[in-house]
């Protein structure tokens, strides 16, 4: 197994030191979007894990909602769990409060703490795939570990 690139190689850290037995695997095609990412996993689409970051319209925070992968995102219902207005953010905003590039943000490891959701359809499968780091980079880990590492809130996200 060749080397991990430094940004999967930093989300594997992370889950070893928080003792997490999962392991990042750096595929040589992408993981891109959900659909190219439930393909290398050989998964169910809807065990992938998009990692999407909102801005809040009044205060600019961040905002991490982990979606699964065929769901798109209600902004209207997540503005009312954040208690405001939202919208998408640039890539600009994502690079600068995650360190990660879109395509590639894990649910950990990210710059700035931020309040996460996470989607309920996650609930039905016992495991679930996330980004690591790169557009090429995935780790499998227990759904209900989702919750622990993220300390997100389970909603319904649709």
């Amino acid at each position: 197994m060749s080397p991990l690139s430094s940004s999967a190689q930093k989300i594997q850290n992370i889950l070893t030191e928080y003792g997490y037995p999962y392991e990042v695997v750096e595929h040589t095609e992408s993981t891109r979007t959900a659909q190219e990412a439930a393909d290398q996993a050989g998964c169910a689409l809807g065990q992938i894990v998009k990692s999407l970051i909102f801005r809040g319209k009044a205060s600019g925070k961040p905002i991490l909602v982990l979606a699964s992968g065929p769901n798109r995102v209600n902004e209207k219902r997540i503005g009312e769990f954040a208690g405001e207005a939202i919208g998408k953010a640039d890539a600009d905003f994502v690079r600068a409060v995650t360190g990660f590039d879109i395509g590639g943000v894990p649910p950990i490891g990210l710059t700035e703490k931020m309040e996460t959701f996470i989607d309920e359809d996650f609930q039905q499968y016992p495991s679930v795939w996330a980004a690591a780091g790169t557009p090429n980079a995935i780790f499998e880990l227990r759904t209900e570990d989702l919750q622990k590492m993220t300390g997100g809130r389970i909603v319904s996200i649709k």
